[in-house]
């Protein structure tokens, strides 16, 4: 985990530099800097902000999710979600896990356009429900539950891009 001092250190680098983008990786944990909202790169629309976790502070750049060195997506017809402790702030409550994105791809609540969704808000799930599919290099990826209990929130849009670590549900534990 980056500590937040070292992150405030590096957008205050990047800001007093003439550098556009800054890029490094640190225990794990990959974090990119822009100071221009493209990231100075031709990544898709809202990418950069998309992978943003909505509990970190933005001070002037959008660092990338954390990319976790510990589990990476499984077999192409499934892949096990990745659930860690929400840390506590004012937008997720304390006690729900967050499950984030195993892989860059874009997320698809239905098996496909005409069914229902997966999982609504409110929905209770056990373990190997699955909640969405992860399309990603033309496979569809299924994501499954890892743990029993009630979806609070969908945090992503159906056919929204997402990227590795990227919060898509939050659960209440059963």
């Amino acid at each position: 985990m980056i500590d937040r001092d070292f992150l405030e250190s590096l957008v205050r680098l990047l800001d007093e530099s003439s550098l556009d983008n800054l890029e490094i990786e640190r225990g794990g944990t990959r974090i990119r800097l822009s100071k221009s909202p493209s990231g100075g790169s031709a990544a898709s629309p809202g990418s950069a902000t998309a992978a943003y976790p909505p509990s970190w502070p933005r001070p002037h750049a959008a660092p990338a999710a954390p990319s976790a060195s510990a589990q990476g997506p499984s077999a192409p017809s499934t892949a096990a979600a990745s659930e860690i402790a929400a840390p506590p702030d004012a937008e997720s409550p304390p006690g729900l896990l967050e499950i984030a994105s195993p892989m860059v791809g874009t997320f698809y609540r239905a098996p496909s356009p005409e069914a229902d969704p997966f999982v609504e808000t409110g929905d209770s799930v056990k373990v190997g429900d699955v909640l969405c599919v992860i399309e990603a290099m033309k496979l569809m990826n299924e994501l499954e539950c890892e743990t029993p209990g009630r979806i609070v929130e969908v945090c992503v849009g159906n056919a929204e891009p997402v990227d590795f670590g990227q919060v898509l549900f939050r659960v209440a534990p059963a």
